[in-house]
């Protein structure tokens, strides 16, 4: 992506941010600037990271050896990542069960590995999704591990019950940076153990990490990324969605514009049922668990929040009770899930009172199933329009220069 092609993506959003709504033609006009920018930016780069399940062995390993657990030297060398401190280097085995193809990196006391990228263009952001395990025999779950890159720093566990399988996978944001900036990513051991010398260390593996440009608003509807299909990267040998941990900004999200409460899994529809289109978010952490974002309205106007709630077929049974907030009209919402997959629409009329809305949703129950799995009800496909035909805010003259723009690309 050039400079002139992301001035160009800052300038759309920001000639757009204060528009309610258009008129039929002026919404013909940017759905056709919109498609020929998509043609010279292309579509989100993913998978950004050399050796990210280290399936590329570390050098001077030990031949022969039967052991799942081989510590590195100071002489090792793992392809495409540089380590410090003590690192394991894990094969899968009947013991041993990892999420990627078959190998995995143990961060050990003081253990920490990092990369180096260069970001592919300015004005991108960036995602990580990677998978966590706890790492040692009859050790507890406490498996830390930080994750940090310029401006950014996470620590994230390994929980209980949000999951059938042995590992867990998270994503996070990680920032935004210009493309002549190098980037350093680092994941480091984070020990919760009173016994320094125990075993119980975290295991990652299958890390993606995917780049995703600044999100345009579309013709029908004013909120962006209302059908969550702006995410993290789903993992393709993956079958328990990915855990977003609380953001308690829509900036710093890894579930873009949206802010976060407490845990919530990005599901998608290969393994999960999603109402509508790729991807979905499910409330799992239980009560007070929930998503908010905020939009630019016209003060006095009319408008009406529709979106679905539902189960994901995953055998989450009981009474969802979902609380859904659109500007300072809130409204109680119930659902009777029997676990197989079920959705039903919804829709919430209010008056602006501020040009600033807020559209959030919150769970009011705590939902297990059977298997003692962490569970609850989906959100998907929220938009928001006005309830009335509203007066189109957008200046044709930024048109009209994106257009001549456009033209000498």
């Amino acid at each position: 992506m050039s400079a002139i092609q992301s001035q160009l993506i800052q300038l759309i959003y920001a000639t757009t941010q204060g528009a309610s709504s258009s008129s039929s033609s002026s919404k013909k006009m940017h759905r056709q600037i919109f498609l020929v920018l998509l043609l010279f930016i292309g579509p989100a780069f993913a998978d950004l990271l050399q050796n990210s399940d280290f399936e590329s062995p570390p050098s001077n390993l030990p031949e022969n050896s039967t052991t799942p657990f081989q510590q590195l030297s100071g002489n090792s060398t793992i392809p495409g990542w540089s380590f410090e401190g003590t690192i394991v280097y894990v094969t899968a085995n009947q013991t041993v069960a990892l999420p990627g193809n078959g190998h995995a990196i143990q961060l050990g006391e003081d253990g920490k590995i990092n990369q180096t990228i260069n970001p592919v263009a300015d004005y991108v952001h960036y995602l990580l999704t990677f998978t966590l395990a706890p790492g040692g025999q009859n050790c507890s779950t406490n498996a830390n591990v930080s994750v940090s890159a310029p401006d950014s720093n996470s620590i994230l566990s390994f929980k209980q019950n949000f999951g059938k399988e042995k590992w867990q996978t998270y994503g996070l944001y990680l920032g935004s940076w210009e493309q002549q900036e190098p980037v350093n990513l680092i994941l480091e051991s984070q020990s919760t153990e009173s016994d320094a010398k125990s075993t119980c260390w975290p295991l990652i593996d299958k890390l993606l990490l995917k780049s995703i440009e600044t999100l345009v608003p579309g013709d029908d509807n004013l909120l962006l990324n209302g059908g969550f299909e702006f995410g993290p990267e789903f993992l393709s040998n993956s079958t328990e969605g990915v855990l977003l941990d609380s953001a308690p900004t829509p900036v710093l999200s890894p579930l873009r514009q949206w802010s976060i409460s407490g845990t919530v899994k990005y599901i998608d529809s290969k393994h999960y049922f999603v109402p509508e289109g790729n991807a979905a978010v499910e409330f799992v952490s239980g009560v007070s668990t929930g998503i908010q974002a905020a939009t630019t309205v016209e003060a006095g106007s009319k408008y009406s929040l529709d979106f679905t709630l539902g189960d994901a077929n995953d055998s989450c049974r009981g009474n969802f009770l979902v609380g859904a907030q659109a500007g300072s009209t809130a409204q109680n919402f119930t659902l009777q899930s029997n676990g197989t997959g079920s959705a039903k629409n919804f829709s919430l009329a209010f008056k602006a009172d501020l040009t600033t809305a807020l559209i959030g949703f919150v769970s009011y129950t705590t939902t297990q199933t059977k298997d003692g799995v962490f569970c609850g009800p989906i959100v998907d496909n929220v938009v928001l329009r006005a309830s009335q035909g509203m007066k189109s805010k957008i200046k044709w003259e930024a048109f009209i220069f994106l257009l001549f723009l456009v033209g000498i690309l």
